[in-house]
């Protein structure tokens, strides 16, 4: 099951910091706790709860190991704001839909959920790396199984992953053979307070340095396309990541003119979402990007908890309104898309 593969590692406290740590990630001031009680028992949860489908993974600034089967145990740190975790229920609460449908509000940095690993940027991890798995000798290959290898292939594509958070997606792409990865979130994230960069130096640098692997990070505000990187970088994308970058209804257009800006002529859009805030929301980001020059090559919603008995996906209808659905179980099931330009 998806969500089994996230661990929560023992506690990191960090001298003197009220927030991330700097970009350093061997410390020899960190003082390392026994897993709490709690994390042991939160780290059973999804054994013990298979139907529960958790939007989101660890509190800020905690670290997570996420066991991947291609490419063994990842340590991934989640971006932390000054005192976020004092404010997780008002954070949480930020982010869900009134009865109006609207959103409520925090300030504009928290309002950005970056400092939580969501389970859409899981959704393009496993993707990427099964693409990336050989098939055993003498094993037939499915057509499920090929359909998904040609989704999620990335080996000798440029990706930009929008929104990245903790760049779970943006680490895995790089592990996969993508040539060039850039991992870009608003200015004023919390994943530049060293989240990003502890999560690509920590998992690469046994493999390659990370200037030798072609990934980076950048900072990028949707919609801002006059600054030197957006200006050097114009078109020079083949797979765009957008894994739950969508409850903010008032930045769809800017999402979309981001996408169009960054995509090269022939690429493809990945996007992931939940419905944690409705699915009115996300609807209303396909209606805007077919409004500006996109196409939806592919869509489909995928089942977070329970697969087929030979391990494949259980897939049904997209669908922006579905009678009857309640809140839990809704929770279970994401949208995947691929957009590309009209006429391409």
């Amino acid at each position: 099951m998806l969500h089994s593969r996230l661990r929560p590692l023992p506690r990191r406290h960090y001298p003197n910091t009220p927030s991330a740590p700097a970009p350093e990630f061997q410390n020899q001031d960190v003082v390392e706790d026994e897993e709490s009680t709690e994390d042991l028992f939160g780290a059973f949860l999804p054994h013990l709860f298979p139907d529960d489908a958790p939007s989101f993974h660890g509190d800020p600034g905690q670290h997570l190991l996420y066991s991947s089967p291609r490419y063994g145990d990842l340590n991934i740190m989640v971006p932390s704001y000054p005192s976020s975790s004092e404010k997780r229920s008002e954070e949480i609460a930020a982010g869900q839909a009134k009865p109006d449908g609207s959103v409520n509000q925090v300030d504009e940095g928290r309002k950005l959920f970056a400092h939580f690993l969501w389970s859409a940027a899981m959704v393009v991890a496993e993707g990427v790396e099964e693409a990336d798995t050989p098939t055993a000798p003498g094993e037939t290959e499915t057509e499920a199984r090929k359909e998904n290898r040609e989704l999620w292939s990335i080996k000798g594509e440029s990706a930009l992953e929008l929104g990245a958070g903790a760049a779970l997606p943006s680490v895995i792409c790089s592990l996969a053979g993508a040539s060039k990865v850039v991992a870009t979130d608003h200015p004023s994230s919390p994943a530049f307070s060293g989240a990003i960069a502890i999560n690509i130096e920590h998992n690469l640098a046994k493999r390659a340095p990370a200037a030798d692997r072609g990934i980076s990070m950048h900072p990028h505000e949707w919609g801002v396309l006059d600054d030197s990187f957006s200006t050097a970088n114009k078109g020079s994308f083949t797979r765009i990541v957008a894994a739950d970058c969508f409850w903010m209804r008032s930045q769809h257009e800017n999402l979309a003119r981001t996408m169009q800006w960054f995509l090269s002529p022939g690429g493809k859009v990945w996007v992931v979402a939940g419905f944690h805030t409705g699915r009115a929301i996300v609807a209303g980001f396909f209606e805007t990007v077919l409004k500006n020059g996109f196409v939806i090559e592919t869509i489909y919603e995928r089942d977070l908890v329970a697969k087929l008995e030979d391990g494949g996906e259980i897939r049904r209808e997209w669908l922006p309104v579905r009678e009857g659905e309640g809140t839990e179980n809704q929770k279970r099931w994401c949208v995947i898309a691929v957009l590309k330009r009209k006429g391409e």
